[in-house]
């Protein structure tokens, strides 16, 4: 008997996170979408091939959001893969701690609770994938977004933590950092004529796909800026 795969998208409202759920449904995928939105959602799981269960979560509410996605994995009975594409951003040249505020709460302190949800289940289960939605801003410093940029140095390096933690209990789970520069999204601040290797959603979550089956540790999307995160580091270095 065939066994379908299950698959929970954090941030399967919009964006990467919804492009990424309707590519995995369509590939046989189970999936549980969360997000705040739960129209969105319903909305989505209208247009899916395969079962799609939803679950309303505010990831900036930790605690709470933990006990539901723990929920959310007993009405799947278990999943394979996590994906943590919630997130939050500011251009907050003027510092307003309240945008400052839940960038951290979202990125930072709501992802550490999903990733703790996904690694206590994999590390249960023997297996598992954990992919967490980073950014090349993690590379670089930004004054009129220190938060955000500062918030992703932190969901990689966190995810980096993961992997090395689980590769010495089991060898079994793949965690994976993907690094993305300028997507077509909410989420892309400031003046778009003025961004370049501006990806759409639809594109990244391919790449990401296409990163996931083979099991890589790190994505970035679109490819070409993984030349742009070598150059940093060299800046940095040289620093």
């Amino acid at each position: 008997m065939l066994t379908l795969k299950k698959a929970i998208i954090i941030g399967a409202s919009s964006g990467i996170g919804k492009e990424l759920a309707k590519i995995l449904s369509f590939e046989g995928y189970i999936v549980g979408l969360v997000a705040r939105r739960t129209a969105n959602l319903i909305e989505l799981q209208k247009q899916l091939p395969n079962k799609a269960f939803i679950k309303t979560v505010d990831i900036s509410c930790p605690n709470k959001a933990k006990n539901l996605i723990e929920e959310l994995i007993r009405e799947m009975g278990g999943i394979d893969l996590f994906v943590i594409s919630s997130g939050v951003g500011h251009l907050n040249p003027d510092l307003n701690l309240s945008y400052e505020q839940e960038v951290i709460d979202v990125n930072v302190s709501g992802f550490v609770a999903m990733s703790n949800v996904a690694y206590k289940h994999f590390l249960s289960k023997g297996s598992g994938h954990l992919l967490g939605i980073s950014s090349i801003g993690a590379l670089m410093p930004n004054p009129s977004a220190p938060a955000y940029n500062a918030s992703k140095v932190f969901v990689s390096n966190y995810l980096v933590s993961i992997r090395h933690k689980l590769e010495s209990q089991t060898n079994n789970v793949v965690v994976t950092d993907v690094k993305c520069g300028f997507v077509d999204t909410n989420m892309a601040k400031g003046d778009k004529n003025k961004m370049f290797w501006v990806a759409s959603p639809e594109k990244v979550a391919l790449q990401i796909y296409d990163g996931l089956k083979k099991k890589k540790k790190l994505i970035y999307v679109s490819k070409r800026w993984r030349t742009i995160a070598w150059v940093l580091k060299v800046i940095s270095l040289m620093r």
